[in-house]
This record gives C-alpha cells, sequence and structure tokens, in this order.
C-alpha cells in the first residue's frame, strides 16, 4: 500500500526533486545511475510504469488519491505519496499542477544504437534539436506515424526532461531511442557508419533545389531508412547532408521557405512510413 504524507515542510529534502532541482541536477552525468526525471499527469506516469520505470515518490492532489491514480497507487506500494491541495503545491513547485500529479523516477538504462535498431525498417535522427518541446513533439508524430526507433546525437535536448516528457504525452516510454554516442565528436562520424553498417539507407530532410520531393518511390523502395532532421533554425549541418544518400525535401506553397522541425517530422514520417 502507498504511503501517503501530507506535506506539512516545504523544505524537507525528500521535496528536492519537485522544487529545487534543475534539469542537469536531476540527470545527473557524474553518477548517471543515481538520474531522476519527473513524469507529469497520470496517464504519463501510467506509461512510464508500463515501460518499466522505477517510482521513487509521488506528488499528487488530494483529488487523484481517489480519482485518476487509484491504478497507479496500486502499482506504487511501499512508495512515499506527498499530497496536499493545488494551492499549496503552487507554492512548492512554482508553478500550477495543471494535471495534479507529478512522479520523480530512476532513469532507464541507456541501450545502445545497435539494440535499438535491431528490429526496425524506419528510425528518426535527430541533430543537434534542442528546445524540449520540439524533442517532445517529435517523439510523439515518430511513435504515431511508424518510426520503429529515436536515436539522438549527444548535442540533442534530453527526452526525459520534462517538458520533453510532457508534451510528447509519456511517447518517449514507448518508442525506442538512444544517444548517438556520448560526446560531441561521435557525430556526424563514426556515427553515420554506424548507422550504414545495421543496414540502413540515409535520408537528410533538407532545403535544397536537387532535393529530391518527399513522395519519390526511390525513398518507399529502401527496406531500411533514417530520416535525418536538423537543429531548429540552421537545419541540418552542410557535413551531413553531404554524407547521406539522399536530401529530401517538403514541397511548399504561398511563399512559405519551410516548417518547424516538429511540423515536418510529422510530415515526412507519414509519408516515409514503410508500407
Amino acid at each position: 500500500m502507498a504511503k501517503i504524507i501530507e506535506i506539512t515542510d516545504f523544505d524537507a529534502p525528500e521535496l528536492d526533486v519537485y522544487a529545487r532541482l534543475n534539469e542537469n541536477q536531476l540527470l545527473s552525468r557524474q553518477e548517471p545511475e543515481k538520474g531522476l526525471f519527473i513524469a507529469e499527469s497520470p496517464k504519463v506516469i501510467e506509461r512510464a510504469l508500463n515501460a518499466g520505470c522505477e517510482p521513487v515518490s509521488l506528488l499528487l492532489e488530494p483529488r487523484h488519491i481517489t480519482g485518476e491514480a487509484r491504478g497507479i497507487l496500486a502499482r506504487c506500494e511501499n512508495v512515499p505519496v506527498y499530497t496536499a491541495e493545488a494551492s499549496v503545491l503552487r507554492n512548492l513547485t512554482g508553478f500550477p499542477m495543471t494535471r495534479g500529479a507529478l512522479c520523480a523516477m530512476r532513469r532507464p538504462r541507456l541501450p545502445g544504437v545497435e539494440e535499438v535498431c535491431a528490429d526496425a525498417r524506419r528510425i528518426a535522427i535527430l541533430e543537434n534539436v534542442v528546445n524540449p518541446t520540439n524533442v517532445g513533439a517529435i517523439f510523439r508524430s515518430a511513435a504515431a506515424l511508424g518510426m520503429d526507433a529515436v536515436l539522438l546525437t549527444p548535442a540533442c535536448s534530453n527526452p526525459l526532461y520534462r517538458r520533453a516528457i510532457r508534451v510528447s504525452m509519456g511517447t518517449v516510454f514507448q518508442i525506442p531511442w538512444t544517444f548517438l554516442g556520448k560526446d560531441l565528436s561521435e557525430w556526424p562520424h563514426p556515427g553515420m557508419e554506424r548507422i550504414r553498417n545495421l543496414g540502413f539507407r540515409t535520408a537528410a530532410m533538407a532545403l535544397s533545389a536537387n532535393a529530391l520531393c518527399i513522395d519519390d518511390p526511390r525513398l518507399l523502395a529502401d527496406e531500411k531508412l533514417a530520416i535525418i532532421l536538423g537543429t531548429e533554425g540552421e537545419g541540418l549541418a552542410s557535413g551531413t547532408i553531404a554524407d547521406c544518400d539522399y536530401t529530401v525535401r517538403i514541397p511548399m506553397c504561398h511563399g512559405v521557405d519551410s516548417l518547424n522541425v516538429a511540423a515536418a517530422s510529422a510530415v515526412a514520417f507519414w509519408e516515409l512510413r514503410p508500407r
């Protein structure tokens, strides 16, 4: 049975994870085995639990204890559950808990690239996408529109940042993902070679006069395809584009020059999904 604890001391160290630790402190780069992340909302918490993530504690508005979070509490025996009214929790966290439920969880083991891609036919690669909102939105599209895995270059924002998890609606726990190395020097090489050695052709999403249109049948003919999307604003690095098997563009109308990377990802994933 979960241990319900009413909050009386805002300065209690066990509440630091919700009120005083920033994303880098939660990540715990020096001691990754101690890393934590925050899942927000009952639905997202359930998806994290379904993926095997280990809960450390919960922070709930009272309405959830006998409401939406009842099933979660049944799965979190002996896990501390801190609770207080919404106005008190806002003072603690510094923001309104619009869904009234947070869960601190241990970061899962990060799998290897080869493990993530073992049975994949379509993967997305994110190059230096730093906005957690975009990362979360891309994950949601990848999960919904036929991608089998997501790989991120070392400069990308972490998919387990609170904002990315929330925007993804918990799909970061439903689609396999990992980083293409730990150091910036590992992309585009040797990262690109690792992808090719796994049998993938590579498609750079970029604005180029000689790029293939996204509905070109040659793209669908490849058994295994990696769709590579670039950072906000600048897009993919020129060296990355040059190293790819294809450069692919989404046709634009009304003088619009490009789409936001998250919007472009949805179009690309749908059009290039395996048939």
